[in-house]
């Protein structure tokens, strides 16, 4: 039985238990790195999290297993207090899947070290950038205290790479920006002005991040829910 006293060697063993192939193909289909996945969901990972509970040191050492669901029941149970600018960039250096980056990308809000934004921003690695901007767009939700300038300052980081390509960060850098839009009625109307100005770009990638962003920061449903009754030109 796994209990809060399981060793790191012991969850590792836990989990390789619970090994499914039929799984593993599963997950490939939606963009998964498997090469060491185990084929565990992560619903279910989270609820061996919750019996564990959350020890930093453990963390550190399931993190260094190197295998999928190792290293995300490592975020479920790091401590965001405990979390070193050192060891948020070391595991940045690791990260190869959408789905460890969001996930770290929430713990990461959640220690508070959002001053890595920038720079995981301008790193030319492709889940290092995606970090940075899935950090902004949990952070936009999170942070409800948060004042709306520290938000509407990465709107320029949004604007510089809203030319990237390539699919993981272009997504996210989409997903920052209608989070932001979408906090309040003073962000949204700068995310508006901004999703506007890169839906009439030259660049394919941008004018597609500004006028999915546009769409959907126009919408109804968002517009109601901001207060916002008149239509936006």
């Amino acid at each position: 039985m796994i209990s809060p006293s399981s060793s790191a060697a012991e969850l590792i063993a836990h989990l390789k238990t619970l090994r499914s192939e039929e799984s593993i193909s599963g997950m490939a289909r939606f963009g998964i790195v498997t090469e060491t996945a185990l084929g565990i969901s992560n619903p279910d990972l989270q609820k061996i999290a919750r019996i564990v509970k959350r020890n930093h040191g453990r963390a550190l050492e399931l993190w260094q297993s190197g295998i999928r669901e190792g290293r995300l029941l490592a975020l479920y149970t790091a401590q965001p207090n405990e979390l070193t600018l050192e060891t948020a960039r070391a595991w940045a250096c690791d990260f190869n899947s959408w789905e460890i980056v969001d996930c770290a990308a929430d713990l990461y809000v959640e220690a508070r070290i959002e001053t890595l934004i920038p720079e995981f921003a301008s790193d030319e690695r492709e889940f290092v950038r995606r970090t940075a901007f899935a950090m902004i767009a949990g952070a936009a939700v999170h942070l409800k205290k948060e004042p709306d300038e520290t938000f509407l300052a990465t709107l320029a980081l949004i604007a510089t790479h809203a030319e990237d390509p390539r699919n993981f960060v272009r997504k996210a850098v989409n997903w920052a920006l209608r989070n932001i839009g979408k906090r309040n009625l003073h962000c949204h109307t700068a995310a508006l002005e901004l999703a506007k100005t890169l839906s009439a770009s030259d660049d394919q990638t941008a004018r597609w991040i500004g006028k999915d962003a546009a769409r959907e920061l126009t919408s109804e449903k968002v517009l109601a829910r901001l207060g916002r009754k008149s239509a936006v030109g």
